[in-house]
């Protein structure tokens, strides 16, 4: 994929570092060769992350992400710290630059032992070289200058490099059916769907389908049964979206495997074992259990909203009890997930893989069962086993 047709959360995410006047910003600048962020002598002129999509050659298509210092100070600096530090938790590669004429602050030092703890890829960056002698440098770290341009297309190489490294090809669908398989895809169009296009867990399904030669077939559930008595046996394999799961598979016969979009983004963006134990976790739920339901995009909420909406009501029809729901959208994600007897989340396509996992991550180190929407509708109205059963055969 190129520039403008791979998602963000395809992308390496690639997050720049450091202390204030570190030169952070104009080393970032200097990296992607434009004005990506604002350069003062001022401490703290970068007060929240703030975020690129470019092309890095060699390694393609990135995102490259600026943080508040680290050494900021006071209540509103400590809030700029704590997103500075929630950035690390999508970054495929951190980028810790440091002034060469300080060395490591004990600040840089803390960062790069966050960085150490989630096993992040990193690069130690000493900027403001041209200010000591050749014999002050050290084997540990890359010595630039973004001020005079000195080592810049070295480090622009080697962050690439290693961005390359930790670029893992994942199947979507594609180890499921072979070339030619014809997969038809349940579509509903109602009234939350955007018009004119289709939401992004259909548009990287039919791609990966397209790129292993498979046939992808579309189709609304209010057309399906006359879809597949057309297509007959020709069809290899269903993939519905969850909010028409229970009627798809009404209509789909027992023979022909059925799983859904969401059932195939738990295990291509994270943990699927972890997210069935979650969807287990959903028959333990009594009254006064507080629910987290968590998305990883922002968007305008309609009436029937499934998160705030259809989730909730299915849950509290299914437990028969009164449970609770918080809400959280966007990076905004409880650092303290001990209060909540369940994590239910969104199908991460807006995330990226790293940043699904340290989700994850945080529930079970919390004792948390986490789970995702589409398993959880799938749970409740009984086939969840069912649309497992695709995935088993793979």
């Amino acid at each position: 994929m190129g520039l403008n047709d791979t998602p963000v959360a395809e992308r390496r995410h690639i997050a720049f570092f450091g202390c204030r006047n570190a030169g952070k910003s104009s080393l970032l600048n200097a990296v992607t060769g434009q004005r990506m962020a604002i350069v003062s002598d001022i401490k703290g002129t970068t007060t929240d992350p703030v975020s690129k999509t470019m092309e890095l050659l060699p390694a393609g298509p990135v995102v490259i992400i600026d943080t508040p210092g680290l050494d900021d100070e006071g209540e509103l600096g400590a809030q700029r710290i704590e997103k500075a530090l929630q950035v690390l938790r999508r970054a495929d590669v951190a980028v810790l630059v440091a002034d060469a004429t300080l060395g490591l602050r004990p600040e840089d030092e803390l960062i790069l032992q966050r960085i150490r703890e989630r096993s992040v890829p990193h690069i130690v960056v000493m900027n403001k070289a041209d200010l000591i002698p050749p014999d002050a440098r050290s084997d540990d770290a890359f010595y630039v200058s973004a001020l005079k341009g000195e080592g810049i297309t070295a480090l622009k190489e080697r962050i690439a490099a290693v961005a390359n490294e930790t670029a893992v090809s994942r199947p979507l669908v594609r180890d499921l059916v072979n070339p030619h398989d014809m997969v038809l895809l349940v579509i509903p169009i109602d009234k939350a769907a955007p018009k004119g296009r289709l939401i992004l867990p259909q548009q990287e399904v039919i791609r990966d389908l397209l790129d292993c030669g498979a046939v992808p077939v579309l189709t609304r559930d209010t057309e399906l049964a006359d879809t597949l008595a057309r297509l007959g046996e020709q069809v290899r394999l269903v993939i519905t979206d969850s909010q028409v799961f229970r009627r798809v598979a009404e209509i789909v016969p027992r023979a022909i495997p059925l799983t859904s979009f969401s059932i195939l983004f738990a295990r291509y963006k994270g943990e699927l074992a972890a997210q069935l134990r979650g969807a287990a976790a959903l028959d333990t739920l009594r009254e006064g259990d507080r629910v987290l339901i968590a998305e990883g995009c922002t968007h305008h909420r309609q009436c029937g909203d499934i998160g705030t909406e259809k989730i909730p009501a299915l849950l509290r029809g299914y437990a028969k009890c009164g449970v609770a729901f918080d809400f959280v959208s966007g990076q905004e994600y409880p650092s303290e997930l001990g209060a909540y007897k369940v994590v239910i989340h969104c199908g991460g396509c807006m995330l990226n893989e790293r940043e699904m996992r340290a989700r994850i991550a945080m529930a079970e180190r919390a004792g948390v069962p986490i789970t995702n929407y589409g398993m959880v509708i799938a749970k409740a109205t009984g086939i969840l086993e069912r649309g497992m059963e695709p995935l088993k055969e793979g």
